[in-house]
């Protein structure tokens, strides 16, 4: 084979060989979803488009890994309140150069084959088969837009040419009991899949590890030949849901070369704890988590990498300023994050993270908060462990999160007491892209 022989020439590098690969490889990002799970934050965005980092969509992480990986030719299918997505992609996606044969090409549902709109995972890819087959790719990346991590696709890519897998899956090292939640992966002593399930009662173990698990993180990679046949198939089987964990992997595991791929040695920049980052932020109170862990003295995830850098839209915005030094109105921000655009008039910050365009006018409080793009903060208003979406106006004098009873009258409470609001639970109308 042609990859066995270029491992094999004592002149190539691996990084040549790599390099290789990723401009072989076409990636297909499923950013279609609504991430029901996130509330009313999702009511205008799909889960892709949602704010994360003060600066950041989610969808830029796994964008981002694609660019830094070297893989340049890229598919974004959108389903659900697209135009948020869109808008961002726009302002913040067009770098590539066609030229050089790089792009991020938008897919919405069109049905282009049938009626239908994206019926599953694998019928999201099956109805843009023509746009991959167009660009003659050897290797298809298949993603979610909807998790941060960071990531080295070339290093798993590299592992799926000298497995001379038909199919590679990156997979997560999880305590057994919270893989019921995932696709459960089952390997030999070689790393070749045994077994997939998705979301067992009862996962199977790591051998040698009775309490952990390996769990699919939803990133594939296909020869894409195999992909065309197998998504051909899978659209002709009537019984099937058109989905990659419940359908298409199940059947290849039991009748090709599918291998597993630890997401542990692609992983970029891992944390003090020396575990891999990788979160799903699909709940309220993940999303919180996630957000507030980046205001910690050092953070799992770290931002300031400037050899993984996470790409992004970059308004151009003045710095963040802090007025008033008076006894009882001081400008102040401890143990947060703030974004460029933001006046922190008079107020105090503590343990928040603030996105940009935000103004927290005199005697406010905000503690243990995410405030997305352009929030008003009226005077004297506190708030305690909230997330306010895009373009809410706090009343002055207004408290959020200290009663969760009262705050369930007017906003959304999540089971760990984070409160939500957004701008139709205040009564404002909003006529903006979030």
């Amino acid at each position: 084979m042609q990859h066995e022989l270029h491992l094999n020439d004592p002149g190539a590098t691996f990084g040549r060989f790599v390099s290789h690969l990723t401009r072989s490889t076409f990636a297909i990002v499923l950013a279609g979803g609504r991430g029901s799970r996130l509330m009313q934050l999702t009511d205008w965005r799909s889960k892709p488009a949602v704010p994360f980092g003060g600066k950041f969509r989610i969808i830029d992480f796994t964008l981002s890994n694609c660019v830094n990986s070297g893989i340049r030719r890229i598919g974004v299918a959108t389903q659900y309140k697209a135009q948020s997505l869109i808008h961002h992609m726009q302002r913040g996606w067009s770098f590539l150069d066609g030229r050089f044969d790089e792009f991020i090409e938008l897919l919405p549902a069109q049905q282009q084959i049938n009626e239908d709109w994206y019926q599953g995972t694998a019928d999201a890819v099956y109805q843009n088969l023509d746009v991959i087959r167009r660009h003659k790719p050897r290797y298809v990346l298949v993603l979610s837009g909807d998790h941060i991590y960071k990531m080295d696709y070339g290093r798993m890519l590299a592992q799926h040419a000298q497995n001379q897998a038909d199919l590679t899956i990156a997979c997560l090292d999880v305590p057994r009991l919270d893989a019921r939640e995932f696709g459960v992966i089952h390997v030999d002593e070689n790393h070749r899949i045994v077994d997939f399930v998705e979301k067992p009662a009862d996962p199977p173990c790591i051998p040698g590890k009775p309490e952990r698990a390996l769990a699919s993180m939803g990133i594939y990679i296909f020869n894409a030949g195999f992909l065309f046949e197998q998504l051909c198939r899978d659209r002709d089987d009537p019984k099937s849901n058109h989905d990659f964990g419940k359908n298409v992997i199940p059947h290849a595991v039991k009748n090709y070369r599918v291998f597993a791929h630890d997401f542990g040695e692609s992983c970029v920049g891992m944390g003090a704890s020396n575990i891999p980052y990788w979160r799903d932020v699909g709940t309220l109170d993940a999303y919180w988590e996630a957000n507030m862990e980046l205001t910690k003295v050092t953070p799992e995830l770290n931002l300031y990498d400037e050899d993984w850098p996470i790409w992004t839209h970059q308004e151009q915005l003045p710095p963040a300023k802090f007025v008033f030094d008076d006894e009882d109105r001081r400008g102040m921000a401890v143990d947060s994050m703030v974004s460029g655009g933001n006046i922190i008039s008079g107020a105090v910050v503590r343990r928040s993270l603030l996105f940009s365009r935000v103004c927290v006018h005199s005697h406010a409080s905000v503690e243990d908060s995410v405030l997305l793009p352009k929030v008003d903060v009226g005077e004297g208003a506190q708030l305690r462990r909230v997330i306010v979406d895009k373009h809410c106006r706090i009343p002055a004098g207004m408290k959020i999160g200290f009663d969760a009873e009262a705050d369930r009258q007017r906003f959304h409470v999540s089971p760990d007491g984070v409160t939500l609001v957004t701008p139709e639970m205040l009564g404002q109308q909003i006529h903006h892209i979030r």
